[in-house]
């Protein structure tokens, strides 16, 4: 190939050859240098850890899984608030998508399984069940590196978790209100908040849990007369779904509003953070997918100075991977916690962490989730414990129809 002068303009064939070369070039350079390249390597070929089971056990509402490896590391989960032969029957479906691959890929492991299907993405059901399979495999991680999980998350931000209910903390609820209320109603609701401020004092703090029960009407009325009680939040204002409706009640009450428990991964919390329609989230780390998106929602709220006050009625186990992506995360409030919820737990969940007498819980200790769990003991529990899964029936007004709780 003859190149041009320097004062001479290239021909079509001679400039054809100079490109001909150069990508020649750049292909014998991309070849020698792939391997040393961090993006040709994301499947970490040098770790062989790989998955090789996931066992689901049943324990009365609620299901825990094993996720094993062939290096004998064993991560736990727990599928929370799903009908426990369904969560059964899914979590061991989508084993197909883990099968002998790197635990220690979480991101990649979760987005994997939730795109895995166009249309069945998103939803209840997947990502109550995605959680606890991403429990498990943050459990697996911190046991890999013998740490707790909070320190692969960036570290903890705070010595200590505080939690409700507990001596100086509380949340009196209601159930299935008419459209518009009473003067008795009203009365008796007020007068039940006064109590509640009273048992927890004037240096206790009190969230009043509207649990999607009360519709705007009654609730736009119930919060003029409880304002003066000096309510923390009022949680669940509103049936999740309609953002137009937080955003009327936001602008007619004057008492900070929380919800979240029933909203699923970081595309259902923008909305509101958007609208400016919440002043606390309440992702709960069970029905939101896990501990991989706590974290992302936590960083959204984060932006818009909110902080979360995590939802969660798991069991211990639960409890724990909630801990760890609250004790990594700046902007907190309050967290959930109810002592024992499944019955007999204990007997094969030990975790180790304790909340003290002003209501904080420590910090849990030990590599991954901290929790040890007694498998033949869980496997027995089937044949001790006498409850069962029921469809709730609540739910009822005054002339028969069906309401929100």
């Amino acid at each position: 190939m003859t190149l041009p002068s320097e004062n001479e303009p290239p021909t079509r064939r001679q400039a054809l050859g100079v490109i001909t070369a150069t990508a020649a070039g750049f292909a014998v350079v991309q070849e020698a240098t792939a391997a040393d390249n961090p993006a040709a390597n994301v499947a970490d070929r040098a770790s062989s850890i790989r998955v090789k089971s996931l066992t689901p056990f049943r324990a009365g509402p609620k299901v825990f899984i094993k996720i094993e490896t062939n290096h004998s590391v064993t991560g736990w989960g727990e599928i929370d608030q799903l009908e426990p032969n369904t969560a059964i029957a899914l979590v061991t479906s989508l084993f197909e998508l883990l099968d002998g691959e790197n635990p220690t890929r979480i991101e990649h492991l979760w987005q994997k399984i939730y795109r895995a299907h166009r249309d069945m993405r998103g939803g209840p059901f997947m990502v109550h069940t995605i959680a606890g399979i991403d429990m498990a495999l943050w459990d697996i991680a911190g046991k890999l590196w013998g740490t707790p999980v909070y320190r692969l998350l960036g570290g903890p931000t705070r010595d200590k978790i505080r939690v409700y209910p507990s001596p100086k903390a509380i949340k009196p609820g209601a159930g299935p209100g008419e459209f518009c209320a009473t003067p008795q109603e009203l009365d008796r609701y007020v007068k039940y908040v006064a109590e509640c401020r009273k048992q927890v004092g004037p240096d206790g703090a009190m969230i009043f849990d509207a649990h999607c029960a009360l519709p705007p009407p009654f609730l736009i009325q119930l919060a003029s007369m409880i304002e003066p009680h000096n309510i923390m939040f009022i949680e669940e204002p509103a049936v999740p779904g309609n953002i137009e409706v937080f955003k009327r009640l936001k602008a007619a009450i004057r008492i900070p509003l929380g919800s979240g428990e029933r909203d699923r991964t970081i595309w259902e919390f923008i909305p509101y953070l958007q609208e400016r329609c919440l002043d606390v989230l309440q992702p709960d780390c069970a029905h939101t997918g896990g501990i991989t998106q706590m974290k992302k929602i936590a960083a959204l709220a984060e932006g818009y100075q909110v902080p979360l006050a995590p939802h969660c009625v798991t069991s211990e186990l639960g409890v724990s991977a909630s801990f760890h992506a609250t004790a990594a995360i700046p902007f907190f409030l309050i967290h959930e916690y109810y002592p024992n919820l499944l019955k007999g737990a204990d007997k094969f969940l030990r975790k180790n962490w304790t909340v003290d007498a002003q209501g904080y819980a420590s910090l849990p200790e030990g590599p991954g989730l901290g929790v040890e769990v007694d498998e033949k003991v869980l496997a027995e529990y089937p044949k001790t414990d006498k409850s069962k899964w029921e469809w709730p029936k609540r739910g009822r007004l005054a002339d028969g129809s069906i309401a929100d709780y």
